[in-house]
């Protein structure tokens, strides 16, 4: 399976270059409330980068069938089949989902690379998993 994973976690910045990445490239904005990765605080303050595990809570909330598991075991938006709804975004347990406001539809981590990229202290990785 294919995913996202903080490698690194300990490197971590919280400089939050690789949201402003994400959110730049699928949505045209430098917005972090809408980056598919997030950066939270851990109880000590220290970043925790959070990533989706492709647990895939938010297809089994899909009444619409719009989330299905490709060939790499990464679960994607199919963005003609998705209602917008939000029941993904509600159903997601690391709230990871992502329904902009100004957008049809929901959008999720593809385990694309634009975040790994752009992380300048090379936290992040394109995984193959089991």
């Amino acid at each position: 399976m294919k995913k996202l994973v903080a490698a690194k976690k300990d490197q971590c910045m919280a400089c939050l270059e690789c949201q402003i990445a994400c959110s730049s490239a699928y949505h045209k904005r430098e917005d972090i409330s809408v980056s598919y990765l997030q950066i939270a605080a851990k109880k000590d303050g220290s970043p925790k980068v959070m990533a989706c595990p492709q647990c895939g809570k938010c297809a089994e909330a899909c009444e619409a069938g719009a989330i299905k598991q490709n060939a790499k075991g990464v679960y994607m938006v199919d963005k003609k089949l998705c209602t917008g709804c939000g029941k993904c975004v509600e159903a997601c347990p690391f709230g990871l989902m992502v329904k902009a406001e100004d957008k049809e539809t929901a959008g999720k981590c593809s385990a694309c690379g634009i975040c790994v990229k752009a992380c300048p202290m090379e936290v992040l990785e394109i995984r193959e998993e089991d």
